[in-house]
């Protein structure tokens, strides 16, 4: 993986993971992940911050998701940042930000 465009997140999934199987074979799997940041703000009150992130896989990277990963899991995972739009029904044509995963390391407990 190329270091001019490299992801390191640790969080907590926020829904089970979501697989999709291609004509050709191939499997994809797709999950939310929250990052919280905790700050105090200038009036002194404790502040948290979640941030969203949709992770995908493919192969190896996506059976392990399947076999282990599962809604409120600990995980730290690395990737790479991946843009794509499209038209819906509507024909606005809408962003979408991914991570596309290449490792995964499962925290926490059960």
């Amino acid at each position: 993986m190329s270091l001019r465009n490299k992801v390191t997140l640790i969080g907590y999934t926020g829904k089970e993971v979501e697989m999709v199987n291609f004509d050709n074979g191939n499997v994809k799997a797709q999950v939310s992940l929250a990052t919280s940041d905790h700050y105090t703000n200038a009036k002194g009150e404790k502040v948290e911050e979640t941030q969203w992130h949709t992770l995908i896989a493919y192969g190896k990277v996506a059976d392990i998701f399947q076999k282990y990963v599962h809604k409120g899991k600990e995980i730290s995972v690395e990737g790479k940042l991946m843009y794509r739009s499209y038209d819906d029904k509507e024909g606005i044509k809408r962003y979408i930000t991914e991570i596309r995963v290449d490792e995964i390391l499962l925290l926490g407990g059960k």
